[in-house]
């Protein structure tokens, strides 16, 4: 049997519906260990609390889960508030964490295991920031960095220059993309896009444990949308089944001269240090999360795992 794949989650939760689902997977995927939960950007305790709702219904009270930065290390704060923190008045969850404890768990975990963790990354880059800015011997430590974050083909205007990750706070990520690691993996924007799932279809398949809060998390998301876009969970997945995408190694620079494309991701084909997705098989990627999430009657009922 394949050893478990230790993962640690440092996630912006509450905003984007992908959050959420990229957690309902990690949780149901049975090769993933989940070490760990750190929350990101404004209102970041709402966002545990979200995440401990998450973890709860799928009858997981044992993962660590820590509230991090909530601004960004030098710009303004385009994310304050976690929105879809309204749905927690339906689940269960714990409302005891303590401000700014995620890079100190970060830090410790990482150090306990070196060589081990997955670092896996979807939201504003703040905390890796601090990280990597604080304690220089993190990149070496982990296994790999997985990022949702960049945007790297510029043919198709239609998704605007910038990556809503990479741009909230570009100095961070900056930060992030100037460190070796040792696998260093990003799932750029013009790769998520193409796996979307619209309002109805979303609806119908999101249920059972985890899925069940996301779903409520959904319904404010669809106030504003009429589709989800899996950004967050196909990051996720590639962690244990890569060959969803194919890949291309180069050199990942970030913006950061002028304020109108601050964050802009800029990539140039090289032997390393960075790769990147560059297609991706949706059908393939839907039909694998599904087979991990979807929880059939008789699980639902308790009578199988």
């Amino acid at each position: 049997m394949t050893a478990p794949i230790p993962v640690l989650l440092d996630t912006d939760i509450g905003s984007d519906i992908d959050d959420a689902l990229c957690l309902a997977y990690l949780l149901r995927q049975p090769r993933c260990e989940l070490v760990g939960i750190t929350t990101v950007t404004g209102e970041a305790r709402k966002r545990a609390m979200l995440a401990d709702a998450l973890c709860r219904a799928a009858g997981r009270t044992d993962i660590p889960i820590h509230s991090g930065a909530e601004t960004p290390l030098l710009v303004p704060q385009e994310q304050p508030q976690a929105p879809q923190a309204e749905a927690l008045a339906k689940f269960p969850h714990r409302d005891d964490f303590p401000p700014n404890t995620a890079v100190e768990f970060l830090r410790e975990t990482i150090h306990r295991r070196p060589g081990e963790i997955t670092l896996l990354a979807i939201g504003p880059m703040t905390n890796l920031g601090l990280l990597f800015a604080t304690d220089p011997e993190i990149p070496r430590l982990l296994k790999a960095l997985v990022l949702m974050c960049g945007r790297f083909d510029f043919s198709k205007p239609a998704y605007g220059p910038r990556e809503w990750n990479a741009m909230c706070d570009p100095h961070a990520t900056a930060i992030v993309y100037g460190v070796p690691v040792a696998s260093h993996l990003s799932v750029g924007l013009d790769v998520t896009t193409q796996c979307q799932m619209d309002r109805e279809e979303c609806r119908r398949r999101l249920r059972g444990g985890s899925l069940d809060v996301a779903a409520a998390m959904a319904e404010v998301w669809f106030r504003h949308a009429g589709l989800i876009t899996f950004h967050d969970p196909l990051a996720g997945t590639l962690i244990f089944e890569p060959e969803i995408c194919t890949y291309a190694d180069g050199q990942v620079e970030v913006e950061l001269l002028s304020r109108q494309v601050s964050g802009m991701t800029h990539w140039t084909p090289a032997p390393a240090p960075h790769r990147i997705a560059v297609e991706v098989d949706p059908e393939r990627f839907f039909r694998h999360y599904f087979e991990v999430t979807e929880i059939t009657e008789a699980q639902s009922h308790g009578e199988i795992d």
